[in-house]
This record gives C-alpha cells, sequence and structure tokens, in this order.
C-alpha cells in the first residue's frame, strides 16, 4: 500500500477519540487546555498552502500517545491539516517502515505527506526534550534483577503521566518540536 492508501484507511481523530479506552480522559485535558502560541497562527496558516496530510500511527494504552496526540491536533485545527489516526498494532507493515533507531515500533509516528501522498516529514515518537528527560529518569532506576524495580518503574511512569497531563511546558516542548519538524 502506498502511503495515500495508509491514510485512506484511517480513522477520524473523533472516531479513535472515541473508542479509546485507556488514556481518553488525559488526552481531552491537554485537547481541551493546549492551545497554539496566538504568535504562531499565522505560520501554521501557511500550511493551508501546502495541503498536507498526516497519518499517526498511535495506541490509546500509550502514554507518549497520550501526550503528542492532542498537541498534533491542535496544529491541526490551525493549519488545516487533515489526520487520520492508525493502530500500530493492527498495521504493522506500516510501522515496520518507521521504526525508531531502527528496531522499535514506539509511538506515536506522525507522517505528514502532501496532496500525492509523498513523505513532506515524519515525527515521532517523542520530542528531543522528552526523550532526553525519559532516559534520564530511566537512568535512575535500579538494575532490572533488582526486586523492587518493577515498583520503582510503575512509580516512574505515573510521575511522567502526571507531569505529561499537568505541565504546560512539556506541551510547549512537544509543539515546538513538531512545529520545527514542519518548518
Amino acid at each position: 500500500m502506498n502511503l495515500v492508501d495508509w491514510f485512506n484507511k484511517g480513522m477520524t481523530p473523533e472516531e479513535y477519540i472515541n473508542s479509546m479506552e485507556k488514556h481518553q480522559e488525559n488526552l481531552q485535558t491537554i485537547l481541551q487546555n493546549f492551545e497554539v502560541p496566538a504568535g504562531d497562527e499565522a505560520s501554521l496558516a501557511n500550511l493551508k498552502n501546502e495541503e498536507l496530510r498526516v497519518i499517526v500511527i498511535t495506541e490509546d494504552w500509550c502514554g507518549d500517545a497520550m501526550l503528542n496526540v492532542p498537541i498534533l491536533l491542535k496544529i491541526a485545527e490551525k493549519s488545516g491539516l487533515e489526520v487520520r489516526m492508525l493502530l500500530r498494532d493492527q498495521n504493522l507493515e506500516l510501522i515496520d517502515q518507521y521504526l525508531t533507531n531502527g528496531t522499535s515500533r514506539a509511538i506515536p509516528i506522525f507522517i505528514f505527506i502532501d496532496k500525492n501522498g509523498n513523505e513532506r516529514a515524519v515525527w515521532g515518537p517523542r520530542s528531543e526534550i522528552q526523550q532526553q528527560y525519559v532516559e534520564e529518569q530511566r537512568s535512575k532506576l535500579p538494575n532490572k534483577e533488582d526486586e523492587s524495580f518493577a515498583e520503582k518503574q510503575s512509580e516512574m511512569y505515573s510521575q511522567m503521566m502526571n507531569r505529561n497531563v499537568t505541565d504546560p511546558s512539556v506541551w510547549d516542548e512537544v509543539y515546538n518540536s513538531i512545529k520545527n519538524r514542519l518548518q
């Protein structure tokens, strides 16, 4: 399948959000509270001329998708991007073309295509600053063989989830990362 076929196969953002079972409330919290900076609206409006579309490879259980997807949807709203969502685990043929570090099926992945279906940009699964933060937090975990590893890892994920849902500076980092990829 080509990228236009993948795009056409996808769900609308509304269908995806309505089907969510895990992080719907958190995603909607970010979607309702994040705003594109007023000074950027004109530059994002210029993207309308490019007639870009976005294929989002995601899963509703993914904390990174919960953070990044609503930011993308706000960008799409301001720039006229059409967005379609594909579930990673049902579309391995596609995600395997966009492996992180050549090995990982990390999500979300945003594939920006032009009106002819040519790939214009790819973004994901995290902003650079968010990736550094995750690596820093992981470095504090005990060795996997340590009996407290599972508990400490669970605490780390819970703390990161809370930060991602409540800290607007994290949203701004994601926004700037996506915006910079599109420029």
